[in-house]
This record gives C-alpha cells, structure tokens and sequence, in this order.
C-alpha cells in the first residue's frame, strides 16, 4: 500500500522535472524556423540572419521553411497547431497584431494559441516607385495619383501585413486613390516592383534597401516618425503628411504550452545572436531597430499594440473582414 501512494508523487514528480529534462538535451534535432511571408521579405531576411548563427552555435540545423499568403496567417497557423517541444517556430511581421483586427474569423487566437519568445527588433515601411516613374517626393506622388485616380498601381503583400497597413492609411491620408495589386509575400511584391509589373510599394526597408542603391528603386519616404540611418536621405512621410506615422515590430513564437525552460533557451539564443556585432550592424544597415526583450515585455507589447491599433481603426473607418 506504501508503495503504491507513492505512484501519484513520482509522477507529480516526473511532471515538474520532465521540461527542465527536455530543456537540458533541447536542441537534439533540426528546428523548423517557420516564415509566414514569401523568401526576400523583411521577416525572412530576419530569420536567415538568425538561423544561420543559431546553427553554428548548437550544432543542429535551423531549416527556414517559407509558408507565405493571407498576410502571414497560413504560415502562423501551422506553428499554432504544432507540438509544442520548441522543434517549430515562428518569426512574424507587425501584421501579427494587426491580423485580428483585420479578419472577422483567423484559424487561431492571436494570444492563447502562441508562446511568445522575444521581440527582436522594430521597422517601419519605406514607400518605394520604380525608377520609370517621375515623382520624385512623396508630395510628387500624391499630386499624380489626384491628377489620375486609380491610375497608380501598389503592389500589395496581403491584408494584415504592415505593407498593406501603410498604404490604406497613405491613401486616406493623402486623399488618394490607388489600385492595389496583390501578392503572397513581400518577396513577391518587391520583385514586381523592380520588374516594373507594379509602379509602388511600401515594404520593409531590407528586402528594398539594395535595389534603392542599385537604383533600380527610388525611394520616397519612411513611416517612421524619424528619419532611417541606413536610409539617411529618404524623408519621413510625415514631413509631407503631418501625424503619419507607422512603424511595428518584429518577434519570435513558438506553439501553445511550449515549455517555458525550453522558451527561455529559445529566449536566450535570440538574445545572444542579437548582440553579435556582425548581426547588429546588418540589422541596422537594412533599416531594422535591434531590440530584444522577455517573452512577458513582448506579450505587453502585443497587447498594448492590439488596442492602440483597435481605437485607430474604429476612427478610421477600417472594420474586419
């Protein structure tokens, strides 16, 4: 009979030590690093910065795995419904607060079905037209797409990304209308742009950064609310539209009831590759603010963002879909 009492309290027992085990060999295998955005956007130059020094460090691949469409809510949906060992996660865009706000019905809840591991880092969008056409300010734009309504084409990575966000505001802003044209993933979007498919775009300032120096982009303005460093000369849009302003942040997920020794390692590699210097400077170089944080400050942050945003929307007009 005293043994079998004792059965509940070893397997209470094999419950509280069992995570801290998996933590300890964590990672044993390959980790599936999940990219809800077509290869060259912002979130997966993020991610293949990151993969590669997290590789090197713990000696097991971290495969990049592109599930791009419906502003990043495909891809969301595969790590929200993976097992949650630590194997899968996530890299998302600011649309990851947007998307609920956006769609009347998503395939997952924005908070419970997600452990957040860190936020990485922040970006707004800088809106971008090929080289053939002749605005050459953000003011220049606007007079063109007043003087020929519809006539513009913008390249669109879906409803829910920051892209996507940009424009609707830029348009409503400025009084403007604008055709937009939609594409899986700012990968796709930006590559339309530079073929001359589409004539603008508005996207995160690393997958553009290299054809504004090439020029086969000009670059009109940021939305930020203070100039870029790796784009010194480019205006903010709210030099031209006073109290526009957008930029979101970027961060790490992993599956619900991930356990929390395991998002801690996960918390602590991110946080170590952050402060590599050869990392920073990339980061900075292609527009991107380092930043860093618990996974509590980045559920703050989410949270925070999701009624910030709520109220804007409401006052805008902008409703779920």
């Amino acid at each position: 009979m005293r043994h079998l009492d004792s059965v509940p309290l070893v397997a209470l027992a094999l419950c509280v030590f069992a995570p801290a085990a998996a933590a300890q060999n964590y990672p044993a295998k390959p980790i599936r690093f999940v990219v809800p955005s077509s290869a060259g956007g912002g979130s997966d130059v993020l991610a293949r910065m990151f993969a590669q020094k997290m590789s090197e460090h713990w000696g097991q691949q971290v495969v990049i795995d592109n599930r791009s469409g419906a502003g990043g809510i495909i891809g969301s949906e595969i790590v929200a419904q993976a097992p949650p060992d630590g194997y899968t996660i996530l890299t998302v865009a600011p649309g990851y607060s947007y998307n609920p706000l956006l769609y009347a019905k998503l395939p997952y809840d924005t908070l419970k079905d997600f452990s957040r591991v860190t936020h990485l880092a922040n970006a707004p969008t800088v809106l971008v037209v090929h080289a053939s056409v002749p605005a050459k300010s953000v003011a220049e734009l606007i007079s063109m797409a007043k003087a020929k309504p519809g006539g513009l084409n913008c390249a669109s990575s879906g409803i829910g990304t920051s892209g996507y966000l940009s424009v609707i505001l830029f348009k409503r802003m400025a009084g403007i209308d604008l055709t937009l044209v939609p594409y899986k993933g700012a990968g796709d979007s930006t590559t339309a742009v530079v073929g001359g498919q589409v004539q603008m775009l508005f996207t995160a300032p690393g997958p553009a950064i290299p054809h504004i120096r090439s020029q086969r982009l000009r670059a009109l303005g940021v939305t930020s609310t203070r100039r870029v460093s790796s784009l010194p000369d480019v205006p903010t849009i709210a030099e031209t539209l006073p109290g526009y302003a957008l930029e979101g942040a970027y961060g790490i997920l992993a599956p619900p009831q991930t356990p929390r020794p395991v998002i801690d390692k996960l918390n602590a590699e991110f946080l170590r590759v952050l402060q590599l210097p050869d990392v920073r400077a990339k980061l900075i170089d292609l527009g991107f603010e380092p930043v860093g944080s618990t996974p509590e400050q980045y559920t703050a942050l989410v949270v925070a963002d999701m009624a910030n945003w709520a109220k804007i929307f409401k006052e805008i007009g902008i409703k779920p879909e």
